[in-house]
């Protein structure tokens, strides 16, 4: 499986990413390791996800929602409720 998540971190900007191990990768951001952009942004709430069966789907979505102004995707958060046992880290 394939996603697109939003992160919002802890100065409130978002972060939207892509992987094929969603558990993995928030362990990655939580550490300081996960990106560029979210090191010393933390402490991080996966807010929104999506799932794909195809990778390349999975990065046209990460793309399309990075070109989203934040209000747009404030929108496509509030769509969606991400429960917090989702992700174990």
């Amino acid at each position: 499986m394939h996603y697109t998540y939003i992160l919002r971190c802890g100065d409130n900007s978002l972060y939207t990413g892509y992987t094929n191990r969603l558990n993995y990768r928030m362990k990655m951001h939580n550490e300081g390791k996960g990106a560029k952009y979210t090191k010393g942004r933390g402490p991080f709430q996966l807010v929104y996800v999506e799932t794909h069966h195809q990778k390349s789907v999975a990065m046209k979505r990460e793309y399309q929602i990075k070109q989203m102004r934040k209000e747009e995707k404030e929108e496509l958060i509030k769509t969606q409720c991400v429960l917090d046992t989702f992700i174990k880290v």
